[in-house]
């Protein structure tokens, strides 16, 4: 491939994908980018221009450049609403892993980037990191407060620490969010609730199907989900089973390499693809499930990223051809095996956008929670946009995603739900956090949580 001024011969991004793009414009209204700042290069037909200009050498990588691209969620919601057929992902990784290469960020840029990449994808790590938070909410909870609901919220999230949001530079630059320590008060912003059993518990590596055996499905229990959800990853293997799944977690599976990909850390994001691949297809499984949208959607790119390597090419398009979201292969049984007891909730479901926008799974969730008697899906404005979570951008561009998240919570908030559902650990910290902020109450939970619990006849206060 031939190299620009801009970018090298290493797979830029593709020119003939580019020229799909029509400049109609229907891919504004969903950008949520455009929709905060309404600036074209902030659009994902803006975008488009700027990795035209690249390959024509009529711009440089600079900073005003790379900015543009960082800014981007990557959250795919262009790509629905897009006519043409326009295929942003690959497009916008490609790019991604250029600015990875070839732009020298600041020091503190690195700096932090570097943090959250020598932590998210190790469970390890991120357990002992926890540990402290962990200790700290345990003592919280003992103390005595005059206002027991703000304690309660800020247990479950972490203090609000993060600066309101404070817009684009009058010069095209970036929003003010790359300095260290505010990124970091920002992360702190979203600790999750966390105690001691639920950073070291751990799921049995098989769990035999209740009844006649449907089908074996290997469970990636993810690195963010096993340590700050792992009751989520439980409730998964609960459903399942239930519905006649033999599901095997593979004691030796890692990162998935999600995160990295979506940060253009591309070769990173095939190390880990090829491990995870290996250690599947050791597994004697026939479908590979997934119950955080991001995991789901890279998965199912393995046949792209891994497509010139000739070890591995064929292998990774024959695993991808496997991955399924745990909604979608739940949906795809027909009419439920497991009796539902009633749950009597008002749900306001939040579509997380690599499940909705990247995988195209939309009705399944629906279609479950449906199953259950007596619950109520409430529709709310703007499902179609982002909640400002999508993959690490909440920690490197924490201005821009506070807006958004608090932009999806007053639309939440609106319908007056009793529990909020979203299929994505990041979606859901981020929902909870802008929760928090606003001082609502509502329960945030993965659908397959409210599955089990109608399946397993648990009450509403057990959710």
């Amino acid at each position: 491939m031939s190299a620009s001024a801009t970018f090298d011969g290493d797979h830029p991004p593709s020119r003939t994908l580019i020229d799909a793009c029509v400049h109609c414009g229907f891919c504004l209204p969903s950008c949520p980018t455009y929709a905060l700042w309404g600036e074209e290069m902030d659009s994902p037909r803006g975008r488009l221009y700027l990795m035209k200009a690249g390959l024509e050498g009529r711009t440089t990588m600079g900073p005003s450049f790379v900015q543009h691209f960082d800014a981007c969620l990557g959250c795919m919601a262009c790509v629905t609403a897009c006519p043409s057929g326009v295929q942003y992902a690959p497009l916008i990784e490609a790019t991604r892993g250029q600015i990875d290469r070839r732009f020298e960020r600041s020091r503190s840029d690195r700096l932090f980037r570097s943090l959250i990449f020598a932590l998210f994808p190790f469970p390890g790590r991120l357990r002992i990191t926890l540990l402290p938070l962990a200790l700290g909410q345990s003592i919280a909870q003992l103390l005595p407060s005059r206002d027991p609901e703000r304690v309660a919220l800020r247990a479950n999230q972490g203090e609000d620490v993060a600066r309101p949001f404070q817009g684009r530079d009058p010069n095209g630059g970036a929003p003010q969010s790359t300095d260290f320590l505010r990124r970091l008060r920002a992360m702190l912003a979203l600790a999750p609730r966390v105690t001691w059993r639920s950073l070291f518990t751990s799921l049995p590596e098989r769990t035999p199907a209740s009844g006649r055996r449907r089908t074996t499905v290997g469970l990636l229990t993810g690195c963010v989900q096993r340590v700050i959800f792992p009751h989520v990853n439980q409730a998964t293997v609960n459903v399942l089973a239930a519905e006649g799944c033999d599901v095997v977690a593979p004691a030796a599976q890692g990162c998935c390499g999600a995160l990295a990909l979506h940060a253009g850390r591309l070769d990173d994001a095939r190390a880990w693809a090829r491990k995870t691949i290996e250690t599947f297809d050791r597994a004697g499984i026939d479908q590979i499930v997934v119950n955080a949208a991001g995991c789901g959607s890279s998965m199912k790119e393995y046949g792209h990223l891994l497509a010139d390597d000739p070890q591995w090419a064929a292998k990774a398009r024959a695993f991808s051809a496997r991955v399924r979201d745990v909604t979608e292969l739940l949906a795809s049984f027909g009419p439920p095996r497991a009796p539902r007891h009633p749950l009597a909730l008002r749900v306001a479901y939040h579509d997380a956008c690599h499940l909705a926008h990247a995988q195209g799974v939309r009705q399944p969730p629906r279609d479950l929670l449906r199953s259950i008697p007596g619950l109520e899906l409430v529709p709310f404005a703007e499902q179609e946009i982002c909640c400002g979570s999508a993959g690490i951008y909440n920690l490197v561009e924490p201005d821009a995603a506070q807006q958004l998240g608090d932009r999806k919570t007053s639309h939440i908030a609106s319908v007056q739900p009793d529990v909020v559902a979203t299929a994505n650990p990041g979606c859901m910290l981020q929902i909870r956090a802008g929760a928090a902020r606003q001082q609502q109450t509502w329960t945030v939970v993965h659908p397959i949580e409210l599955l089990d619990a109608a399946i397993r006849g648990k009450g509403v206060h057990e959710l």
